[in-house]
């Protein structure tokens, strides 16, 4: 039976299975569906490498992770983490490194339903769908996670039926690569830095932390348990897809996993893939909007963003008006938005909150639970490189949006709380 809350926390009502299918709903989302063409463009015969790279980053991040929320079970993750062991301004600027860029990633979701459930009507479809899962949210966050498992459960078989299908007719990736599909260390990089926006949803997890139940022993098994899943996966198609295209067909691809399908000579099952396709979108908004609602909670609690946010709602126990706040803004941006910008936008502000929380982790001492030193170090160093590999127009926009947070903070510092 889950114990009841006391006045102004959230119900402790995810268990294991409960948070991964949470991380899993997260990174096995719009990402696998679209994210290998522009990194294969990025990175050529390198893809796979690319995907070692950003599964290695992510890797440390997680363990990262991992270990300071077992230490503090709080909602709002990184922000969390940075304020306690690194001083508030590093944890209020990932607060706002995460709040900003994954509100752009939740419109870059909705952006992808719109594009598969109705093409030429995105920004229509995005909007109804960010309604939809902000009801969904209002109402509780056992209700999501009952919904993003049944979510994750149709897009994996989807997958699974993707990858036998390009497998078994596929012959473009078993030949040597051409000299346009030569990799180089920034291309590679770059693509890596693409690829781990579909890897980022293990943040959900932390972020849920005040909600998980015996979080000390579940958060730190639920996040190594969806990553590994989630590499599987990818690796997967990351073999499957080139195999059936060939690695020019794959970069020029603006829906891969479909077309790869076709190629392979089953354009029968082209319905299915693009049916899973805005499936997986719909499951990641799902979690993106309870990510990112809870750290607005925590940042509220804190004074960051206006108090009234961090209200919890007496019945549903969740954070009723930081969810209705963050569906608002994130229904804006989609309606207005371009995808391939939001999702640009959106890497750049996961690596910089990622690289907080690996700077986080290097000051637990032994007894805290300190990870080995390699791993935050390894972790801080990649974020920092993928970040600056990414197009020169997101890590410009980037900069300049973590810039603007930074003065906010400087400006209300002095009258913060009063």
């Amino acid at each position: 039976m889950t114990p009841a809350p006391v006045d102004g926390s959230l119900a402790r009502r995810l268990g294991t299975t409960d948070a991964v299918v949470i991380g899993l709903g997260s990174m096995i989302g719009a990402g696998v569906f679209a994210a290998f063409a522009p990194a294969a463009a990025a990175a050529g015969s390198g893809l796979l490498l690319a995907l070692a790279v950003a599964a290695l980053v992510a890797y440390c991040n997680a363990t990262s992770s991992a270990r300071l929320a077992a230490r503090y079970p709080a909602s709002g993750g990184t922000y969390v983490y940075g304020r306690e062991r690194l001083g508030d301004f590093w944890g209020y600027l990932a607060g706002w490194g995460f709040v900003v860029g994954k509100t752009a990633s939740c419109a870059a979701m909705a952006l992808t339903v719109g594009a598969y459930a109705w093409p030429g009507r995105e920004h229509l479809v995005a909007v109804a769908a960010v309604a939809v899962v902000t009801v969904v949210d209002y109402m509780g966050v056992h209700k999501a996670a009952w919904a993003t498992r049944l979510i994750v459960t149709a897009v994996l078989v989807v997958l699974a039926v993707a990858v036998a299908v390009c497998l078994a007719g596929g012959r473009a990736g078993l030949a040597p690569p051409s000299p346009a599909t030569g990799m180089t260390a920034g291309g590679v990089l770059q693509a890596a830095g693409l690829l781990f926006f579909a890897f980022a949803g293990y943040a959900r997890i932390a972020t849920l932390g005040e909600e998980v139940r015996d979080p000390a022993r579940t958060i730190p098994r639920a996040i190594p348990i969806a990553l590994g899943f989630t590499l599987v996966v990818y690796a997967a198609v990351a073999v499957a897809v080139p195999a059936a295209l060939g690695p020019e067909r794959l970069a020029r691809s603006a829906a891969p996993v479909a077309d790869a399908v076709r190629a392979a000579g089953a354009g029968g099952l082209v319905p299915l893939i693009t049916a899973g396709a805005a499936i997986a979108a719909l499951g990641s908004l799902l979690a993106l909007v309870l990510g990112v609602s809870r750290t607005v909670l925590a940042m509220a609690r804190d004074g960051h963003l206006p108090r009234p946010l961090g209200a919890v709602h007496p019945r549903f126990q969740v954070p009723h008006r930081a969810a209705l706040a963050v569906g608002i803004v994130v229904a804006v941006v989609a309606g207005t938005v371009d995808l391939r910008g939001a999702i640009g936008f959106s890497s750049f502000g996961v690596l910089v909150y990622y690289a907080i929380a690996n700077a986080s982790a290097l000051t637990l001492t032994r007894g805290e639970g300190r990870p080995p030193r390699a791993v935050p170090v390894i972790g801080l160093a990649g974020c920092l490189l993928l970040a600056f590999s990414l197009p020169l127009p997101a890590t410009l926009a980037g900069c300049a949006v973590l810039a603007a947070g930074a003065l906010a903070w400087a400006v209300r510092r002095p009258w913060r709380g009063r």
